[in-house]
């Protein structure tokens, strides 16, 4: 992956490429985006905020396709994707959170460096509104894309390592703020 990053950093193909990482990111491949993502920033920094919002996008894109898989094809395939994303029981803890409170669980599992395969599966699979879960989804990862871009425009080169050093505290107090406020709600 980072020979990869590496060489869509400096292609001339970077912006599509991003598109892509991030949608394969948000259904497949559980890494990290931000593993390409912040390199890709401090190298292109003129256009931060077109990466995070490509980012963005592809993300939403693949949102949609996991969505749909959770909705149309759980029922025949549920066992192979729940072996792929999770267990039964996470996924029954998930579908659980998603009955009970679900726009603030994905808009929590989005924001945090959890896989985001889970919630999309369990929003489909349990038919949640599709316009509330991509709602959440734009925001949760909006928050995280363009919090990244202000990171890299406000700290440079550093940008790395003070995510890599303040990751789980960051999602920590993120998770905490979503709490709050949806106790205030």
């Amino acid at each position: 992956m980072q020979r990869f990053g590496y060489r869509l950093v400096h292609s001339r193909h970077a912006l599509w490429g991003l598109t892509l990482a991030s949608f394969l990111e948000s259904t497949v491949v559980p890494i990290p985006l931000e593993a390409l993502l912040i390199p890709l920033m401090q190298a292109r920094r003129r256009q931060l905020f077109l990466l995070a919002a490509l980012a963005l996008l592809g993300c939403l894109l693949g949102a949609s396709v996991g969505y749909g898989a959770g909705l149309w094809l759980f029922d025949a395939f549920g066992d192979q994707l729940l072996e792929w994303f999770a267990n039964p029981a996470q996924f029954e803890r998930a579908r659980t959170a998603m009955a009970d409170h679900g726009f603030w669980f994905v808009l929590s599992v989005g924001v945090t460096p959890v896989p985001f395969q889970t919630a999309m599966l369990v929003a489909g699979a349990t038919g949640y509104s599709f316009a509330l879960f991509m709602l959440a989804s734009a925001l949760a990862r909006g928050l995280r894309y363009f919090g990244l871009a202000l990171l890299v425009y406000w700290a440079g080169d550093q940008a790395e390592a003070l995510f890599r050093r303040h990751t789980r505290w960051v999602a920590v107090a993120v998770l905490v703020l979503v709490v709050a406020v949806f106790l205030l709600v």
